[in-house]
């Protein structure tokens, strides 16, 4: 892997870390920590500004997918999850149950619960969207709070886009 670069966002639910080289973005997590630390430089890459600007247009609600180039690292399984999760349209959300039927892994629900836990890269590989079968909000790295702030936002936005 080249090096990696890092930049914060300011964001509307606290600071969001985006780690990535000059080819690609690894990494969009959320931060608990008050203010920015790494802003942008001379030798900021492109790509991480890119998505900056486009998590930015998300947050005010004028872009609802992404196309800056993005890298995942896990096992086979991790990745096919990854993918369902991306097929999940905007402000829609399902079931991990039905997230393992996507994948023809019907008995791995807790499973799928897992590899939604170890996605690396939030809003863009939407794990917010992911729903108990019972329709209530389960956990969420970035905390209950955000994943239910993200699904309103979304909402609200759905019909303008």
């Amino acid at each position: 892997m080249n090096n990696l670069h890092q930049l914060d966002l300011e964001s509307p639910i606290g600071v969001i870390e985006i780690v990535g080289t000059d080819q690609a973005i690894y990494s969009i997590m959320f931060s608990e920590r008050e203010g920015l630390e790494h802003q942008i430089q001379d030798q900021t890459p492109k790509v991480l500004m890119e998505c900056a600007t486009q998590l930015e247009e998300y947050f005010r609600g004028e872009r609802k997918g992404f196309t800056f180039p993005y890298h995942y690292e896990g096992t086979a399984f991790q990745k096919n999850v990854w993918k369902a999760l991306s097929s999940i349209p905007y402000a829609k959300t399902v079931s991990y149950k039905a997230i393992a039927m996507t994948i023809g892994s019907e008995k791995s629900v807790r499973a799928v619960g897992s590899a939604n836990g170890k996605n690396r890269l939030s809003i863009v590989i939407p794990c917010h969207r992911i729903i108990g079968s019972n329709g209530n909000l389960t956990g969420y790295a970035g905390g209950l709070w955000r994943k239910e702030w993200l699904l309103q936002h979304e909402r609200l936005f759905s019909m303008s886009l």
